[in-house]
């Protein structure tokens, strides 16, 4: 009976660890204060671009790798090979950023970021 009773316990503490139904892994959002400072203290980071290669070519974050968000689908992406790397994703304004970061939640990637949009970029761009 005392094996059965500690058993029990460990499954309702097991069960309690576990996420509440319907709630899925998701990303952070952070405003741009949040994005330049997370920046300057990380090391080890991808920034993601997720507009069209026209809007990236017009102007960029620097150092930013571009990979539209109407490509993100429920393929790996090879330019993002390890899932558990901060990735700082961005688009025009906002909207593109968190779907392309909800896409890559549900892809398996742990570590994402979204911080809007380049219209409130205070920093530099280059273009190309």
């Amino acid at each position: 009976m005392k094996k059965f009773i500690t058993l029990l316990l460990s499954v309702l503490f097991l069960a309690g660890c576990a996420l509440p139904a319907g709630q899925e892994v998701s990303y952070r959002q952070i405003n741009m204060d949040e994005a330049i400072t997370m920046m300057e203290e990380e090391s080890s980071y991808i920034i993601l671009d997720v507009r069209t290669p026209e809007e990236f070519a017009d102007k960029h974050i620097p150092g930013a790798i571009n990979i539209p968000n109407e490509t993100i689908s429920t393929e790996e992406i090879p330019e993002l090979p390890d899932k558990d790397q901060l990735i700082l994703v961005y688009c025009r304004s906002g909207n593109r950023s968190k779907q392309a970061s909800e896409k890559l939640a549900a892809l398996g990637y742990t570590n994402i970021v979204e911080f809007g949009g380049i219209n409130d970029w205070p920093g530099e761009t280059v273009t190309g």
